[in-house]
């Protein structure tokens, strides 16, 4: 069940907002469907299409709730609701629907009329099942304010009766900004948790990958093309990340006869298309560092000229702190740790990344190959309070213990 729920809720949910029009109301629904799960597949057995079960299960789960009036006062409202849940009762025969319900899903919670941060929050919550908490860490935001800020955000596509759907071609390029942006974050979340025991969460991560083709095929700009790109290319080096026992990997560490080939040959293939548009942004411009990564046959024979070059161009196109420590680091790898270390110090003076734990891990592996140990002990230590994911936590503790006294 544990399994059914990780593949599946998420999707299921999807469908249910879309058939119930009611966020609220569907999670009521979703919860509602894997409780008659729990009660009835270890005596039935699982059923052949758990996703359409559970939808359909949902759905009777939501009429029955109406009908009861629990959530409105007139039987008239009752009755009108009930009428418009639509009859999906033959949800096998409707596949391809059930499929594009995440994508809509994303579009919906990234509609112009919610603000940018209500925008992501949403999806991370919806789209990634991610907890309100969990956001709040990402966001470096109290939990109740982030909370407060969904609330709203659904309560404005509620009575905006805004539609759950794919906009239209012409209304697409709107809204392109806002849902590649999710689904890149989607991705990150699955590509290296936030939390947890996990080096990864192969579910976002696919998931992410999914809706990334989906918009390739509905819209294939050159940055959708460009995202899709990076995604693939990062994703490839997925099983050499992490031990057996799910100890982390770092990249220069990893065994890269176990990357993908074909996945990268396919990101590469789709960079090549975005570069050669001349219309790409930062999406493109980071799968091209990802892909020099993937061509290099070994760490040490990285070209970082290459990869600083193209960090100076993002920093320009699309400046962010974030950015500026990951360039930081390329030219550390060039021209030696204490070129780096100056850059990072210079940002976390700044105020800025103060809270960002790879800045301080970064920090920390800079000051330990200058044989700085106390300040490498102390970035360390920062680093570890900022981390919450537990693998994470153990290469730091690792790294930390190796210190000279």
């Amino acid at each position: 069940m544990d399994a059914v729920y990780r593949a599946e809720s998420r999707r299921v949910l999807a469908t249910l907002i879309r058939l119930l029009g009611d966020f609220d109301l569907a999670e009521e629904a979703l919860h509602e469907a894997f409780r008659a799960a729990l009660e009835q597949w270890p005596r039935a057995g699982l059923p052949a299409n758990p996703r359409a079960w559970l939808v359909s299960a949902g759905r009777f789960k939501a009429i029955d709730g109406l009908r009861r009036g629990r959530r409105f006062t007139s039987l008239e409202d009752v009755a009108e609701q009930a009428e418009a849940v639509p009859d999906e009762t033959a949800v096998d025969a409707d596949e391809e629907t059930l499929a594009d319900d995440p994508l809509r899903l994303v579009f919906t919670c990234c509609h112009p009329a919610l603000p940018p941060d209500a925008q992501v929050a949403m999806t991370l919550r919806e789209v990634c099942g991610l907890t309100t908490e969990e956001i709040a860490r990402a966001f470096l935001t109290p939990a109740p304010t982030l909370a407060q800020r969904i609330v709203r955000a659904k309560a404005k596509i509620r009575d905006a009766r805004i539609p759950y759907e794919v906009p239209a071609r012409a209304e697409l390029a709107e809204r392109l900004d806002s849902v590649l942006r999710v689904i890149y974050l989607v991705f990150n979340e699955g590509y290296s948790a936030s939390s947890g025991d996990a080096v990864a969460r192969l579910d976002l991560s696919a998931e992410a990958i999914r809706l990334g083709r989906l918009l390739v095929e509905l819209l294939p700009e050159p940055e959708v093309q460009g995202l899709l790109a990076l995604m693939l290319l990062h994703d490839a080096r997925r099983a050499a990340r992490s031990t057996p026992d799910g100890e982390l990997i770092l990249l220069e560490d990893q065994d890269r006869t176990r990357w993908d080939r074909a996945q990268i040959a396919e990101g590469l293939t789709l960079l090549e298309r975005a570069l050669a548009s001349r219309r790409f942004g930062p999406y493109t411009l980071q799968a091209a560092i990802a892909a020099v990564h993937a061509e290099a046959p070994t760490a040490a024979a990285t070209d970082w000229s290459q990869i600083v070059g193209l960090y100076d161009v993002l920093l320009r196109a699309d400046p962010s702190p974030v950015i500026e420590l990951n360039r930081a680091v390329a030219i550390a790898m060039r021209d030696g740790p204490q070129a780096g270390l100056a850059l990072i110090d210079a940002i976390l003076a700044r105020g800025q990344l103060r809270d960002y734990y790879l800045a301080h891990a970064a920090r920390a592996e800079l000051c330990r190959r200058l044989r700085d140990y106390a300040g490498a002990r102390t970035a360390y230590a920062r680093a570890l309070e900022l981390t919450q994911q537990t693998p994470e936590r153990r290469l730091l503790q690792r790294r930390l213990a190796e210190l000279p006294a």
